[in-house]
């Protein structure tokens, strides 16, 4: 049993008895002869009082002693005691947030039984939605992400310290075979392309890292752009020196947190170093500045940086809001499997609140009309490798509009399914002032919804199923103003 534990044990437990005599801190000092400060520190679990104090309190509060030191708690705090039993405050990332683990036991123990409450129903939702651990971390990032409108300048100023280090000129494409030779000669990296491919269950794994040997595993299908990103992934866990890390990528599972945020920093350091930040704007610049939107510059855009789309994307949510001040987009990557009338949403980052699109775990249908799903459907007829395009989106019922863009390409590591990524900008004065060509009649506009089951446009041709969610809603409307009107009425 942790001492940390014992001591907050007996400190919500001195609270409750306290509270239920209907004492005051000073009112217990009073009866006790203990000082107001030292039983505050102990109702806190800053500290454990000696045998003769508890004795003192057990006496004056006419509790036996064997109750007060036990750690059995009554009905109101014991599920609290399983929660600081379990560990679980220690896994959630409160640093981050600047909450201290303190503050939060402190709002527990003001309220136990509206606490409990909230967090049984907090639980609940969670084991209904399957929304484990690894779900909890994830959703934590992105809510630090958003924190910080997903720019680091730290990170952002350690790839310029790597690559003058190193001399790696970041006005050229940074390529894999250069990376490849640090990893090697500096951190004494094996790379293998051979032995990952002997095992069919881990054809999704793009690469394994193996400590011990410090050798890395490549499937021998990445690409060039692929492999650079792993390299500089790799780089960074080594140059800013992360000792918790994921050695698979993608991941299979995360043991805690810092992993999370470890493979979060590496992954933005790799992006930061392979579109790099200046040229990168730059070009964004010159994008935005035209009047009527140029499809194929923003595709030599993407073919000008040695990396994905994906990549490019994931970039521009680092770099609008800091350079652009663009503050209000999202980013969202679907996947879809060729035959499946179903498109899964998994992954999106909002800044700086939530924007429709977003996730729906209901199965529902999302909307069709959506850029995103569109050019999903057209990589799967036209064959391409890759295909590109840009809408204006329209909200019903004056909600925002938003610019988006959006990619799709296959999925080099599973058969017959593609992926898009899209990012949506929030439609403002602001915008309109940054970027010259949103008045380009060129740029469809389309009105649409977030799933069918709760969309109101009525002559939709692309709708998957009757809006039956939205109609309940209108129905119980009805019946409330109804039951009002007769309140009204008969009153």
């Amino acid at each position: 049993m942790e001492e940390d534990y014992i001591k907050l044990i007996f400190g919500l437990k001195l609270k409750q008895i306290r509270t239920d005599r209907n004492l005051s801190l000073f009112g217990l000092s009073k009866l006790s002869g203990l000082s107001k400060s030292y039983l505050n520190e102990i109702e806190k679990g800053k500290k454990y009082p000696k045998p003769d104090k508890i004795s003192i309190l057990a006496e004056k509060l006419d509790v036996p002693y064997d109750q007060m030191v036990s750690l059995k708690l009554d009905k109101n705090l014991a599920p609290i005691g399983e929660i600081l039993q379990s560990k679980v405050l220690k896994e959630i990332p409160l640093a981050l947030f600047g909450i201290k683990e303190s503050t939060l036991i402190d709002i527990v123990s003001n309220a136990p039984a509206k606490m409990n409450a909230f967090i049984s129903t907090i639980i609940k939702i969670a084991q209904n939605y399957d929304f484990g651990k690894e779900s909890f971390f994830l959703a934590s990032l992105r809510s630090f992400q958003e924190a910080n409108h997903n720019y680091f300048d730290e990170l952002e100023q350690q790839v310029l310290k790597f690559s003058k280090a190193y001399q790696i000129d970041l006005s050229q494409n940074v390529t894999s075979q250069e990376l490849e030779e640090i990893l090697v000669e500096e951190y004494g990296y094996t790379i293998n392309n051979k032995d990952l491919e002997k095992h069919k269950e881990l054809d999704a794994l793009r690469s394994i890292f193996v400590p011990k040997t410090k050798t890395l595993l490549l499937a021998n299908h990445i690409d060039e752009a692929q492999r650079t990103f792993i390299y500089a992934k790799e780089i960074a866990f080594n140059f800013l020196g992360y000792k918790e890390r994921l050695y698979t990528f993608s991941w299979i599972k995360f043991e805690n947190f810092d992993q999370v945020l470890n493979n979060f920093y590496a992954s933005y350091f790799a992006g930061a170093m392979i579109l790099p930040r200046e040229p990168f704007t730059k070009r964004l610049k010159q994008l935005f500045n035209k009047k009527t939107f140029d499809p194929g510059l923003f595709i030599k855009m993407i073919d000008s940086f040695n990396a994905s789309p994906e990549s490019l994307y994931q970039r521009m949510t680092n770099i609008l809001p800091k350079d652009f001040n663009v503050q209000n987009l999202f980013f969202l990557r679907f996947v879809h499997k060729k035959g499946d009338e179903k498109y899964y949403l998994t992954k999106e980052l909002h800044l700086s609140h939530q924007h429709s699109p977003h996730a729906n775990e209901n199965n529902e249908h999302y909307c069709r009309r959506w850029v995103s799903l569109r050019v999903l459907q057209k990589i799967i007829k036209k064959k391409e490798k890759h295909v590109f395009d840009v809408q204006i989106s329209h909200y019903p019922n004056n909600q925002p509009s938003y610019l988006v863009f959006s990619s799709a390409t296959k999925d080099p590591f599973k058969e017959n399914q593609y992926r898009s990524i899209s990012i949506g900008i929030l439609i403002n004065p602001q915008l309109k002032r940054k970027i010259a060509f949103l008045d380009d009649p060129k740029i469809e506009n389309y009105h649409v919804g977030v799933t069918c089951e709760r969309c109101p446009i009525t002559d939709c041709k692309e709708r998957i199923v009757p809006p039956k969610i939205l109609e309940k809603e209108l129905l119980n409307q009805k019946i409330e103003a109804t039951v009002e009107h007769l309140m009204d009425n008969l009153s």
